[in-house]
């Protein structure tokens, strides 16, 4: 896990409240909770594009608690 080079959004400057996104060797992308570091999930990269169109698409919008 210290391999990966993390990188977060610029907008969350300084806040230790964020989502991190690392490049792995295998060609998978590993996302983290900056405040929970240990636990990573994986995913392709095409899977996460699906995941963010979805997001900006309001398909969540009333999924879940908010």
């Amino acid at each position: 896990m210290s391999d990966y080079q993390w990188r977060k959004s610029s907008y969350s400057g300084d806040a230790s409240n964020c989502v991190c996104l690392a490049a792995a060797p295998d060609g998978t992308v590993r996302l983290r909770d900056s405040k929970a570091p240990a636990t990573l999930v994986a995913t392709t990269p095409q899977a996460l594009r699906r995941f963010l169109d979805a997001m900006v698409a309001g398909s969540f919008e009333g999924a879940g608690p908010a």
